[in-house]
């Protein structure tokens, strides 16, 4: 660790998985093939839907989104763990650190608003379905996405410009990419002010769009009680399923990383978390949607008999 205020620093040391050198020509071989597993899978599903008119729907426009928002925020990180594990401690430009940390809070915070988006959705199309094609028309959806891009791009831009504006005493960052919290530690003096950012702002971009879930899925859990027949109640369950896993996934993983104090922190549950966010929910996505949604592996099974045509 390099001791004084290095605010002038124009590079830091990404230490990575430095204690396991050993496990590194596995951990290489098990990720790439996630991360290339994954690009496919959420490429299938955003060109199925999109080439499915039947699929032209509001839930599958924010499914379509939620697909693309993976494929980003998964190519952020992997690239640099890849090369982490390749050549051991990386070493990074401030300026390409600084934008890797405003890609991944941009990227998982509309990513947090998009999944309170879809449960929105799910809210109308269950609770009020006489009225859900006015309320969720594609202009509505198309602010609601453009709403959660915005709130990720301000968050991300905040955070990182406080962030790097800061008097910094250090230049290795215990982790495999620029995270939040091992860049806390680099901080000179009093961090308490910078912690408390750090809440502050998971409170408003994990738990407000979570508590947003909450309170559509009370309102529909309550609906679906009432309904008449058991039949409509199972349809009515199984359009909600797929997404509450999801959202369980993902705010699960992230509120376990930023809704903690840092006195609390690990280096090395932080990284586990990390890896957990970063590289499985983006990979369960699909196939969550895909192996429980009737209409998604119709249409999937209708794209693979035109391909063995053609082939």
């Amino acid at each position: 660790m390099i001791l004084g205020n290095l605010s002038g620093l124009s590079e830091f040391r990404l230490l990575g998985f430095s204690g396991n050198s050993h496990l590194h020509p596995l951990l290489f071989a098990i990720l790439l093939s996630l991360y290339i597993l994954t690009l496919v899978a959420n490429t299938v599903i955003a060109f199925t839907i999109n080439t499915d008119n039947t699929l032209h729907t509001p839930m599958y426009f924010f499914l379509t989104q939620l697909s693309c928002l993976d494929i980003c925020y998964l190519s952020v990180m992997i690239p640099t763990i890849l090369e982490n594990l390749m050549v051991g401690t990386v070493s990074i430009s401030k300026t390409r650190c600084a934008m890797q940390m405003f890609s991944f809070l941009f990227f998982g915070v509309a990513e947090c608003f998009l999944l309170a988006a879809m449960s929105l959705d799910r809210y109308f199309a269950v609770c009020h379905p006489l009225h859900y094609t006015i309320t969720m028309s594609s202009r509505v959806c198309r602010s609601l996405v453009a709403g959660c891009y915005i709130c990720g791009a301000a968050v991300g831009f905040i955070h990182t410009l406080i962030t790097f504006s800061s008097p910094l005493c250090g230049s290795a960052i215990d982790h495999f990419f620029c995270e939040i919290q091992p860049l806390l530690d680099l901080l000179c003096g009093n961090t308490f002010p910078r912690e408390l950012q750090v809440i502050l702002v998971a409170v408003f971009a994990i738990l407000s769009p979570f508590l947003l879930v909450v309170y559509s899925y009370i309102h529909i859990i309550s609906t679906i009680l009432h309904m008449a027949s058991a039949e409509s109640q199972q349809k009515a369950f199984s359009t909600c399923s797929s997404h509450l896993l999801v959202v369980a996934l993902f705010y699960g993983t992230a509120g376990s990383t930023y809704l903690r104090p840092k006195s609390t922190y690990c280096a090395a549950v932080d990284k586990f978390l990390s890896l957990s966010y970063s590289v499985l929910t983006p990979l369960l996505n699909p196939i969550i949607y895909s192996l429980r949604n009737k209409e998604v592996k119709r249409a999937l099974k209708k794209k693979w008999r035109k391909t063995n045509l053609v082939w």
